[in-house]
């Protein structure tokens, strides 16, 4: 009898299995695929070592506005796909590792819940107190005729290209869609993006995903928002617009219309786990309905991000074992990995209004650091900060330009925390740093209430 079983060893799984067996329980991991999960082995890993590398490529061949000149500098995707493989084989052995020494005892093949404690891998099956769901997500693949083709690929497919497009067509202006239009567009493809809402990177800010497309747009993505893809056929990708018809031609279809949870042939109806649109219906303490029974990650359609599963298993595994123990989704950073990024924590403005929640804001440009204008040229950012009216609590934390994504922490941490303007003045920014553009946007929503 083991104290937990979990199923699926991407990071929300992985991690609450280690942290479970250093509290002193006997835990099984089961795993059918990778050690790693989508993430670390065709997700965030590699898609970053791609984006990492076309920056290179694109500041290379704009070097002569820092003063350098480069004479020649060409784009070789094979080796780029050969340093990712690299890296992901060296974390993978990472996470393996992480198990070994934590002690769990790792399964592979394919898992279907028996009962509520107990879970079949092939002819065995294991015995547990609880069990712990966390299968992730895959492409979602919509009803567009010819979605299906050979010549249309998804966002794990597109990692094994052979060498760069002449041109590139995007299904879908969210986080994956974007991120892949900035790794084309920088190494010479030319790229169209169709999204069906009327704006890119939904569910960020709108200033910021307005600030976002205009920056896109400037480095030669094409983008075309309140546009539905009727159809595919051959290399052509049909749409209907908001004033006509029309369709884009490309050598290279990228489906990237988001990701859908995994939770079939889990033995899940057997046990009466509720289930809605997005995946398994979760607490913010990872509970389902089920006793014994929890989730974490993509596959409870929360926040699909790997940071939040973790949290998300961590959180699950301490109130399975008597520590109380909860998740704050509105302190969850997220970052959209384009160039530039987009970091992002806490309420949207658009949902402030929605909610009815009185508030103070400020928008500031990136270029009120000088470490920005340093490291940046011919690129712009800004910075949102939106605070409670009355308190002057910080509800949400919204930033466009590069290495936004390595100081979005210290507003998740004042989030977190519940802090307010006036104890975040106190908090002292390094300098030069990026991050004093969110110390200013703060500072003058302060100065509106003094």
């Amino acid at each position: 009898m083991y104290d937990l079983i979990v199923i699926g060893a991407g990071p929300g799984g992985y991690e609450a299995a280690a942290h479970a067996s250093r509290m002193g329980k006997k835990v099984a991991l089961v795993e059918r695929q990778h050690i790693g999960g989508t993430c670390l082995n065709v997700g965030c890993i590699p898609t970053k070592a791609f984006l990492k590398s076309s920056k290179l490529f694109a500041e290379c061949r704009n070097a002569q506005a820092y003063g350098v000149t480069v004479s020649s500098v060409e784009f070789d995707l094979s080796a780029v796909v050969a340093r990712k493989n690299r890296i992901v084989g060296k974390l993978t052995r990472g996470v393996e590792g992480l198990l070994k020494k934590a002690d769990v005892e790792i399964v592979r093949g394919h898992a279907e819940l028996v009962s509520r404690n107990s879970v079949k891998v092939g002819e065995a099956t294991y015995l547990a107190q609880n069990i712990l769901i966390a299968t992730g997500s895959r492409p979602s693949v919509p009803p567009i005729p010819g979605i299906g083709s050979a010549n249309v690929l998804d966002s794990t497919a597109v990692l094994n290209l052979s060498q760069v497009p002449g041109a590139v067509a995007i299904i879908g202006g969210g986080y994956i869609g974007l991120e892949f239009a900035s790794f084309f567009s920088s190494v010479g493809a030319k790229v169209t993006v169709l999204e069906m809402l009327p704006q890119v990177a939904a569910g960020c800010d709108g200033d910021i995903a307005r600030r976002l497309a205009q920056e896109l747009k400037k480095s030669g993505i094409e983008i075309r928002t309140s546009c539905r893809v009727t159809r595919i056929e051959g290399n052509s990708v049909q749409y209907e617009g908001p004033d006509a018809s029309g369709a884009v031609v490309a050598d290279c279809i990228l489906n990237a219309t988001g990701r859908s949870p995994v939770i079939e042939d889990l033995g899940l109806e057997r046990v009466n786990v509720d289930l809605y649109a997005k995946g398994i219906r979760t607490s913010d303490q990872g509970k389902t309905n089920a006793a014994g029974i929890w989730a974490c990650g993509d596959v409870t359609g929360r926040r699909l991000l790997a940071h939040a599963a973790t949290r998300e298993g961590i959180v699950a595994v301490n109130n399975m074992f008597g520590r109380r123990d909860r998740i704050r989704y509105d302190a969850i950073p997220s970052v959209i990995y384009t160039h530039p990024e987009v970091a992002s924590v806490g309420k949207t403005e658009e949902e402030l209004k929605t909610e009815g929640i009185a508030h103070k804001k400020a928008v500031v440009p990136m270029g009120v650091s000088g470490r920005f204008l340093i490291e940046n040229e011919g690129v712009s950012g800004a910075v949102k900060v939106l605070a409670g009216e009355r308190y002057g609590e910080i509800l949400g934390v919204h930033a466009l330009g590069d290495s936004a994504s390595e100081f979005i922490v210290a507003a998740a941490v004042m989030l977190e925390n519940e802090m307010c303007l006036r104890e975040a003045a106190q908090v002292v920014f390094p300098h030069p740093t990026v991050s004093e553009a969110m110390k200013e946007a703060m500072l003058r929503i302060t100065e509106q209430e003094s």
